[in-house]
């Protein structure tokens, strides 16, 4: 059976052009994850994973959509050949039931962690340049203006945690360390 994978980082990004490569390819079940590659437990690609016999092909738009590091990548795939499940990345015309796929396959994932270290070191260096002549300040702070507000209505239960890390548009983790900082500027001390 040909199982196929589709990744896709956020909720805001299409599937579907995954989806028609998937569908050109006779890909027979279909598992879909709409979160970032370098969390490497995925439901949907666990489910694959638990899916998939001996004799099943799995088959990707491409590696990336896989995995982002290659150990990862390298990983997953071992996990398959151990299952005797064929590998097939569209993109790179990669098939590892073949030798020449498995070396192929190899290479190109090992250049694919070439370059995406080396935009990583770019970035940092581009980063560095930019502090030391004042123009890079780091990501823009969110404006919390009705956080006090908002805190109120939390603790008075009359909104939750995620209702009000929606509207100030941060995420619940944010929210948290607000409120605690929030509580511990609070207390005073009478010692």
């Amino acid at each position: 059976m040909k199982v196929g994978y589709i990744r896709v980082s956020t909720t805001e990004q299409n599937t579907e052009r995954q989806k028609a490569i998937m569908e050109g390819l006779g890909v027979e079940r279909l598992y879909t994850d709409m979160l970032s590659g370098k969390n490497t437990d995925r439901p949907q690609l666990n489910a694959l994973l638990d899916f998939v016999r001996e004799g099943d092909i799995v088959v990707v738009e491409s590696y990336s959509r896989l995995a982002r590091s290659t150990k990862d990548l390298l990983d997953l795939v071992e996990k398959l050949n151990q299952k005797k499940v064929q590998f097939i990345s569209q993109k790179e015309n990669i098939d590892t039931s073949t030798p020449q796929g498995r070396l192929m396959f190899t290479m190109f994932a090992g250049l694919a962690q070439f370059e995406r270290e080396c935009l990583l070191q770019r970035q940092r260096e581009g980063i560095e340049i930019a502090k030391q002549q004042g123009k890079y300040k780091g990501r823009p702070k969110k404006s919390l203006d009705n956080f006090t507000e908002l805190y109120v209505s939390v603790k008075n239960e009359e909104i939750s945690v995620s209702k009000a890390s929606k509207l100030l548009g941060v995420s619940r983790s944010t929210f948290y360390r607000k409120m605690k900082e929030h509580e511990d500027s609070s207390e005073i001390d009478f010692g």
